[in-house]
């Protein structure tokens, strides 16, 4: 009895000091004043207003846009390829080589930026949009693999099996069978790469050039204190934004789940 009251306990502290944050950014974004403190002075909309006359936040938010939908785009590629490998095929070094694919999941965000920035930079690539993308597409591939994985588990291989029987190629087979079955794994594959290139820093950081991406720019902005609410307001926006995704991505994978008869075990949400 006393262990499960003392876990509930190190729960609610523990889900306290992760997510007061996050309630705080709307009360200081609505906030009437240039100081984060607290008693709140009043209610005003001033800073999202004045996200809109701010050139510099415009040219970071399309930016981050085109490097995050590249990014999902060619991470979800990826892992559909991985994930129909890993699901359907046997061959040598199969789990050393999905391991491999997976260890980004593992490792340090920091440690994954300063190779890429040495790999890079000793081979004469210029920093850009497009090392940021490959730096991200490296981070949210092993994400693609593990929701598509689940995707195609979740399959009835005798449905491609059939098809074959019937005369479709493995191609004809992919698109006009398997694809459609997968395509709300795809989606969620899609709108979580999406989140995850849209709110990433530190890879950000290390390999952008001379156009910043939106969470680079944010951090910029923090030196200076009279920057303070705006970025607030637009923090409010960027959860808002992600927390969404989220709840689409997971709407779209027990959705696949469902169409394919499949069991769940376990999601975002």
């Amino acid at each position: 009895m006393r262990g499960g009251t003392g876990f509930r306990v190190y729960a609610i502290v523990y889900l306290v000091f992760l997510y007061a944050p996050i309630f705080l950014l709307p009360l200081f974004a609505f906030n009437d004043s240039t100081i984060i403190a607290f008693p709140l002075s009043g209610f005003t909309t001033n800073w999202f207003k004045e996200l809109a006359t701010i050139p510099a936040l415009h040219g970071a938010v399309q930016t981050s846009l085109i490097i995050a939908v590249t990014t999902s785009i060619l991470a979800t590629c990826l892992g559909t390829f991985a994930a129909r490998a890993a699901t359907r095929y046997d061959f040598p070094g199969k789990g050393p080589v999905m391991g491999f694919i997976m260890l980004p999941l593992v490792l340090p965000e920091i440690i994954v930026a300063v190779s890429l920035l040495v790999v890079l930079l000793g081979i004469g690539i210029q920093l850009s949009a497009w090392t940021v993308i490959l730096g991200h597409v490296l981070i949210c591939t092993p994400f693609a693999i593990a929701i598509l994985n689940s995707a195609f588990q979740s399959l009835d291989k005798s449905l491609e099996e059939a098809a074959y029987d019937l005369g479709e190629t493995r191609w004809s087979t992919f698109w006009l069978v398997t694809f459609p079955l997968i395509m709300p794994g795809i989606i969620s594959s899609l709108l979580i790469s999406f989140t995850i290139s849209l709110d990433e820093f530190i890879i950000a950081f290390f390999l952008t050039g001379t156009e910043p991406t939106l969470p680079v720019y944010i951090w910029s902005q923090l030196r200076f204190p009279t920057k303070l609410p705006s970025i607030m307001a637009l923090g409010t926006i960027l959860v808002a934004l992600s927390i969404t995704l989220l709840m689409i991505a997971e709407y779209f994978r027990r959705k696949g789940i469902r169409k394919t008869g499949g069991k769940d075990t376990g999601g975002f949400l």
